[in-house]
């Protein structure tokens, strides 16, 4: 699967989660253009930014953190993958760990996204789960790839309507990363007394590690 460790496979692309509603029932057999065309702008304008070669590398960093803030809630998503922790972290710890969360999200989107230069997006469907609620189905198309090789196949999971959309969750490959990344942070502050700001020095210490070598 992508051959990337099971970290680096979290977090591929971008998002915002509801958990409520990212566990619902089977999809409608019922398509959504404009999702699928928001998905296909907007994904392949990030991976524009990152394969823009006349860009300095601070630059590349700086418009894919505008991206992001584009495209994700990245803060529901930073709550959503605390868990149950959400409830018994001291209101004043919330907030810097969104902020760690947001700075690790942009070092290690930027990283993946760029190890797929050259490659484009193309959207092969989409199916609605409820009103303003859409799974758009994409792969990465590498124009080098081996004969026979088979593309990556990679779901966005969009909120909104009228081409006003929100990524909510990613699933690559059948894994769905909201809840993997979840599973990840409690197993974390399962071992250090479910300390908020220990998880937030954690993501800091890893996003400066990320950025400083570039490997997840």
């Amino acid at each position: 699967m992508l051959n990337l460790s099971r970290l680096a496979a979290k977090w591929l692309l971008a998002a915002s989660i509801c958990l409520g509603v990212l566990a619902g029932g089977a999809p409608a057999a019922s398509a959504s253009p404009a999702a699928e065309a928001y998905v296909q702008t907007n994904v392949q304008r990030g991976l524009q930014i990152l394969n823009n070669s006349a860009l300095s590398k601070q630059q590349r960093q700086q418009q894919f953190r505008e991206f992001l803030l584009t495209l994700t809630d990245l803060k529901r998503i930073a709550l959503y993958t605390l868990g149950p922790a959400r409830r018994l972290a001291k209101p004043a710890d919330l907030d810097p760990f969104v902020e760690a969360f947001k700075d690790y999200a942009f070092a290690v989107y930027g990283a993946e996204f760029a190890k797929y230069s050259g490659q484009t997006l193309r959207v092969t469907g989409s199916v609605e789960h409820g009103p303003g609620d859409e799974l758009v189905r994409t792969v990465l198309v590498d124009p080098l790839a081996r004969k026979g090789q088979e593309p990556i196949e990679v779901d966005f999971r969009v909120y909104g309507s009228g081409g006003k959309y929100n990524v909510v969750d990613i699933v690559v490959a059948g894994l769905d990363l909201a809840i993997t990344e979840q599973d990840d942070f409690s197993a974390f502050l399962s071992q250090h007394n479910n300390d908020v700001r220990a998880l937030t020095a954690n993501l800091r210490e890893r996003a400066a590690r990320v950025r400083n070598t570039g490997q997840i």
